[in-house]
């Protein structure tokens, strides 16, 4: 047997799955609290002794991770215009698997310095300008980001006439600092892959070592990539296949954690019917978004406050009846459902998370009138002819309820601007094996590829 062990180190939990590459299939998973404050292999043994082993012990092949403990990767975004390279710089941080604490726009201020000191970013990215344009903002942001207190990680992926000065600028008192490519190199051209690409070698390099992680490198190989990348690598290896092997086509991921929700699309999202006008920037093929106030303990507080009538509308109950739920929650992050009426608020919970994070991430419609009539004008992905949602995350995995949770994703006629899915076919990622899936896809894609279609199933 060609055993691989694949690991995901968890904010929560260290989750290890281990594959028999000869056969294409799962030999075990099992989980155990993540121990990031003292050493994480504490917790990455607990885990593995949970699962048999065959005589003579494991063999792994391959050993590989990835991470999103203590914290995951952290990140603040900084351009010019902030709908135009401010944004792009957002597009390229979510799409390395970083949880995007604030965007700034223009030149940066001192109040901008002190939320960055109160945030205690992993990595800062500084974009800014296209090429051969404003060359301004993105070199009076390298020094006034000199003023910081201690040094940080930047990537600079900002008008790249002016870059490498920028870089030389902040290399007086920051490590490192390394230049990719514009994110915008053209008004409304997103170019985010090279971007991409620095951040994940700074996690790898920097990042993995700050949060305790190298202590479990002498064990694998390495902690490869952040735990959202590697879901996004398995998406999209799922939709678009790889050599011979197809894919399954456009597809949507909705992750439900109890922190956040996670949606990843892999669809162009492009207008799906005749005369409809596209505006603003274009949207990445593969589209990540993370909402930090919809999650199912840690910010179960605000998702209801987020999800305002619906929630109680949807489940009959009073706002007191909520706030008492509410509470046990508050006092038992960690809680499962003890009664029939907590499976029905987890539930409802579960379905307001996918249903705000969803309508967050897709596109939406609206009617524009001109001298010559009206029109119809879109902004972000139009996702209705989207065929496939794919849940994953403790609260669909562990409710025999999945389906009624993952409808939240599906478009609602009474909303008719959201351009939510519309007759899409639900799956499950019963094996919470989507992340080590993104890892497997680094050394046998194929063989990823192939035990998706086998584990991720229709409900």
């Amino acid at each position: 047997m060609q055993a691989v062990l694949l690991i995901d180190f968890g904010s929560t939990y260290t989750k290890v799955t281990i594959v028999d590459l000869d056969r294409e299939e799962i030999v075990g998973t099992a989980q155990a609290g993540t121990t990031i404050e003292t050493n994480i292999m504490d917790g990455l043994q607990v885990a593995l002794a949970q699962i048999p082993e065959p005589a003579g012990g494991w063999e792994f092949v391959r050993k590989l991770a990835c991470s999103s403990a203590a914290g995951g990767l952290k990140m603040i975004a900084s351009g010019l215009v902030k709908e135009l390279t401010a944004e792009a710089a957002r597009r390229a941080a979510l799409g390395a698997g970083a949880r995007v604490l604030q965007v700034f726009s223009y030149e940066l201020t001192a109040q901008d310095l002190a939320k960055i000191i109160s945030f205690l970013p992993d990595i800062l990215l500084l974009a800014g300008g296209t090429d051969g344009g404003n060359k301004d903002v993105l070199l009076k942001n390298a020094e006034t980001l000199c003023a910081l207190p201690s040094s940080l990680p930047v990537v600079i992926a900002g008008n790249k006439v002016v870059s490498a000065q920028a870089a030389e600028i902040l290399r007086k008192r920051h490590n490192p600092v390394v230049v990719a490519d514009n994110v915008m190199p053209e008004l409304g051209v997103l170019a985010v892959e090279s971007a991409r690409m620095a951040i994940r070698d700074v996690f790898l390099s920097h990042i993995v070592k700050a949060k305790g992680l190298d202590k479990a490198e002498e064990f694998l190989e390495r902690v490869m990539m952040p735990t959202p990348a590697a879901v996004l690598s398995a998406a999209e290896l799922l939709a678009q296949g790889h050599g011979s092997e197809l894919g399954i086509g456009e597809l949507m991921v909705v992750d439900v954690g109890g922190a956040t929700t996670d949606v990843h699309s892999i669809a162009k999202g492009d207008p799906s019917k005749p005369g409809v006008m596209l505006r603003g920037l274009p949207e990445p093929f593969a589209k990540r978004t993370v909402e930090g106030d919809l999650g199912m303990r840690y910010s179960s507080e605000a998702l209801v406050e987020a999800s305002g009538r619906r929630l109680t509308d949807y489940l009959g109950w009073s706002g007191d009846k909520v706030a008492d739920q509410l509470s046990l929650y508050k006092e038992d992050p960690w809680r499962i459902p003890q009664t029939e009426e907590e499976a029905k608020f987890d539930v409802a919970m579960g379905r307001m998370a996918v249903d705000l994070a969803a309508e967050r991430h897709v596109g939406t419609i609206e009617v524009a009138y001109t001298p010559y009539g009206a029109t119809y004008v879109q902004h972000g992905k139009d996702l209705t002819p989207l065929p496939v949602i794919i849940g994953t995350g403790g609260v669909l995995l562990h409710h025999p309820d999945a389906s009624e949770i993952l409808r939240g994703a599906v478009f609602n006629p009474g909303e008719p601007t959201s351009l939510k899915p519309q007759n899409a076919v639900f799956y499950l990622d019963k094996e919470y094996i989507l992340a080590a899936m993104g890892l497997l896809r680094e050394v046998a894609p194929q063989v990823a590829l192939r035990m998706m279609k086998k584990y991720v199933v229709k409900q």
